[in-house]
């Protein structure tokens, strides 16, 4: 890479990191602090513009992106804990002996707020600021309410500005997320394109695949309920109309990337008797993820938008070089040309969803027919459930959330009790370290705890150099200010770098007012590394929640979103129409909890090796649930966009016996006891009935092509019946596989 790139590259990927939301919002974090603190100087109430400020900072965490009104609510309700939390914690210096107990009781009933969802989980992280920081004494000559009603107003004053800016740019977000949406779909079909053929590295690119879908699920369901929620709010906006129709293909053209017409083996013996169909299906798929990326850097501007004619060429010599293979003399030769038919089928499709991408983003107007109905909205949005009998059901050793609350006031209490024997210069930045650390998942908080160490001492190396030669007072709060937006604009992305601008804020922040700053930078080292150490070894040693202990949910909660989709497509080939709201909502649950599944998993795999029982049988269990989706989608994607023929009684027949073998699997679910590291050494035998489905498929397949000379039939049959031994085929290997497990 020349000088000029790098330097192109570098410059462009800084001009997206300032225009993010991430750095938006650190900006107005940024000024809602340092405004009000200004004005306190200006106007000699020093005292409550640091309350302000502080309302403002400790109200932030829950400004998550999404919904309007949810955002607000958070926001509300974390100003309410703010005020409530700062109003007791500002007698916690009465007395040591209420002290403790008084600490632990608080943080794990903030903790807990946390079994309510993500953004509670925010409210939450804003109460146990409030909690901590309650220690630092900072209002010398405001009483206690005073000073928490403050706090409140500050957490108000966010509340307005952050409304205010998504009034100024409502755009922002949906932009973002859809261009984020787009590339990510592109990188996908990049890997997707690795995979054709024989590759070295199947299991490595399966595995990247795995990670995307997981981000890209993720993503559609964030922006889903943006879209859904403000076109209730807003009525038929043409904008947002748009915006919503665009995610629709793009949603159905990852679909159409994960189908796959048969299985890997197939694929990769024809593309070693026909090398040249690898080659050329690769260039097409590589012009996909070319055009998705260009549409994404010039979404706003359609004339700019890549031409069809590089596609339209790939297409027209695919289908003369496919056509050539044709000869319905030679079964296996014919077998080949219906594979590369229905791949290139495949490709079609996405081409179709592409082209519609493009006119929807141009000069686009919106139809009757393009208009979703509320009531069909309303399926695809997972509303929180906030009934207060969750409380209840969550107060038990088998919650994660229970045991991480009851772990984390635990931790926080001894992480007080070190910083007080010790007589630390700031023990609550111990329990204010603890706090940021520790999360429910192992794996996450022994990373959070290495780069909050190491992100700490490069922070405190800048900090003491930039101490060491400059002494202005004005460039240190300037710094500082600039430090600690870039801080909040990266705590989601590197923690270990939010980390280091951290430190750095804080500690120029007190080089304003503290002469001996050395030792400042001392006792923040030794406050880090003790509240890092205390953070893994409780989540090592106290209460753990390994995830084998709920690896089988997880694995069940998939396998059932991924029988109602096998159940909505088979109903529908059976009943023919129009395609049912239920069938795409089934889909978005399978994609959901496949992606819950992975996550799952992976975290399994960050945990000691003693921890993962069962560690190769649960991969396969995940793999295969994998594999299932893949040719779910592909029946789904065909059966959607063909004409199909009326549904045969062995379609029925084999169609049951995957639902009876899947409804087992679920049932032995029920009963597997993941913690013991038993395996039965005996499992029940149960009937294999690949062999004699496969003989019963291709003779079915055999004569529909003998005595049928519609090209389209032969294609079903293909296909339909390919997927439908894999299908069973996988079912049957999930059953023996569970089977092994000791029942509980």
């Amino acid at each position: 890479m020349t000088i000029s790139n790098f330097v192109k590259n570098n410059v462009k990927d800084l001009l997206e990191f300032l225009k993010s939301t991430s750095f938006s919002k650190a900006v107005l974090i940024g000024v809602a602090i340092t405004v009000p603190i200004v004005f306190g100087l200006i106007t000699d109430y020093f005292e409550i513009g640091i309350a302000l400020g502080f309302g403002a900072f400790w109200a932030s965490p829950s400004d998550v992106n999404g919904n309007l009104k949810h955002k607000q609510i958070g926001i509300i309700f974390s100003t309410l804990l703010i005020v409530v939390i700062s109003f007791i914690g500002g007698y916690f210096h009465i007395s040591n002996i209420f002290l403790f107990p008084l600490l632990g009781v608080l943080t794990f009933s903030i903790a807990f707020i946390s079994i309510y969802g993500f953004r509670a989980s925010m409210v939450s992280f804003s109460g146990l600021l409030a909690l901590v920081l309650s220690f630092a004494n900072i209002s010398e000559t405001l009483e206690i309410y005073q000073y928490s009603l403050w706090l409140g107003v500050g957490g108000l004053w966010y509340l307005g500005l952050s409304t205010l800016w998504f009034y100024l740019n409502p755009k922002t977000y949906t932009e973002e997320t859809l261009n984020e949406i787009f590339i990510l779909t592109a990188d996908f079909l990049d890997i997707r394109k690795k995979l054709i053929g024989e590759h070295p590295d199947r299991d490595a690119l399966q595995t990247q695949l795995i990670n995307l879908k997981i981000e890209l699920t993720e993503l559609h369901d964030s922006f889903r309920e943006v879209l859904i929620s403000y076109r209730k709010s807003s009525g038929k906006s043409s904008y947002q109309g748009k915006r919503l129709l665009v995610f629709v293909e793009l949603v159905e053209l990852l679909e159409t990337a994960i189908a796959n017409p048969v299985n890997y083996n197939k694929m990769d013996e024809l593309f070693k008797i026909h090398p040249e169909f690898e080659i050329n299906f690769q260039k097409l798929i590589s012009e996909f993820s070319y055009q998705l990326r260009a549409i994404a850097n010039q979404i706003n501007n359609s004339k700019k938008f890549p031409e069809n004619n590089v596609l339209n060429d790939s297409f027209k010599h695919l289908e003369r070089d496919i056509l050539n293979l044709r000869d319905e003399t030679k079964p296996e030769g014919y077998e080949r040309y219906l594979i590369l038919q229905n791949f290139l089928d495949y490709q079609k499709k996405q081409f179709e969803k592409l082209k519609r991408i493009k006119r929807i983003l141009g000069n686009y107007l919106l139809t009757t027919d393009d208009i979703i109905s509320s009531k069909d909205l309303k399926n695809f949005i997972k509303t929180q459930d906030y009934n207060p009998k969750l409380i209840l059901r969550n107060l038990s050793f088998k919650s994660t959330i229970f045991r991480h609350s009851l772990r984390m006031a635990i931790t926080v209490m001894l992480g007080y009790g070190i910083g007080l024997y010790f007589n630390l210069q700031n023990p609550y930045w111990i329990i204010l370290t603890i706090i940021i650390i520790m999360r429910p998942s192992y794996g996450l908080t022994k990373t959070r705890s290495k780069d909050r160490v190491i992100g700490t001492l490069i922070g405190a190396v800048l900090a003491t150099s930039l101490v060491f030669f400059i002494s202005n007072t004005y460039v240190f709060g300037a710094l500082g200010v600039l430090s600690l937006v870039i801080a909040f604009s990266m705590v989601q992305k590197n923690h270990k770098a939010s980390s280091t601008f951290v430190t750095l804020s804080i500690i120029l922040i007190y080089a304003i007012t503290e002469p001996d700053i050395s030792s400042v930078i001392q006792f923040r080292i030794i406050d880090t590394v003790i509240g890092a150490l205390l953070s893994y070894a409780a989540m090592r040693w106290l209460l753990p929640a390994w995830s084998f202990m709920e690896i089988g949910d997880t694995i069940k909660d998939a396998l059932k979103a991924n029988t109602e989709f096998y159940k909505s497509i088979s109903t529908y080939y059976q009943e023919k129409g129009k395609v049912p709201t239920s069938l795409k909502v089934n889909r978005k649950e399978a994609f959901l909890q496949l992606s819950n599944l992975s996550a799952a998993f992976q975290r399994m795999v960050q945990e000691p090796k003693s921890k993962q029982n069962h560690i190769d049988d649960i991969y396969e269990l995940v793999e295969i649930n994998h594999s299932f989706l893949a040719s779910l989608a592909s029946l789904s994607s065909y059966i959607q966009s063909h004409k199909t023929t009326e549904a045969s009684e062995e379609f029925k027949m084999i169609s049951e016996k995957i639902q009876n073998n899947l409804d087992a699997v679920c049932s032995q679910l029920k009963t597997i006891d993941f913690e013991s590291k038993i395996i039965n050494p005996n499992p029940l035998a149960i009937k294999n009935e690949s062999k004699r489905i496969k003989v019963s498929i291709d003779r079915f397949t055999n004569e529909t092509i003998l005595n049928t000379e519609n090209l389209r039939s032969h294609k079903e049959a293909h296909l339909i019946w390919e997927q439908l031994y894999w299908l069973f085929s996988l079912s049957e290997k999930m059953l023996k596989l569970t089977l092994k497990f000791k029942m509980n």
